[in-house]
């Protein structure tokens, strides 16, 4: 599956678009990564925890849409967007969302 934020593949033109297919994914900090990430934020440097965090998050995410898009019948994804929000009472989850056009290509 060829994902892209791009809205064409260059030698590839699109055959059929199959209609937008989104992923999402929400996760939750805990106590620890919060513990650890205000001691980051004290002492400097990044916070490996919260970067994993957003990292498997994200991933989550884009493969949830390659799934979708995959049940469609498609080649690829086009035009990928992700966005990212905080929710929750004191902004305690995240949440990831990615949304592209699934189409099939021409061989």
């Amino acid at each position: 599956m060829i994902i892209t934020t791009t809205p064409q593949i260059e030698g590839r033109p699109v055959r059929e678009y199959l209609g937008v297919v989104t992923g999402e994914t929400i996760v939750g900090a805990n106590i620890l990564k919060d513990f650890l990430a205000t001691v980051r934020d004290i002492v400097g440097g990044r916070s490996a925890a919260y970067e994993r965090a957003l990292h498997d998050a994200r991933e989550q995410a884009i493969r949830e849409m390659a799934e979708r898009a995959q049940e469609r019948g498609a080649d690829a994804v086009l035009g990928m967007d992700l966005d990212y929000e905080v929710l929750g009472a004191g902004n305690g989850m995240l949440m990831v969302t990615c949304a592209g056009t699934a189409v099939t290509l021409e061989p």
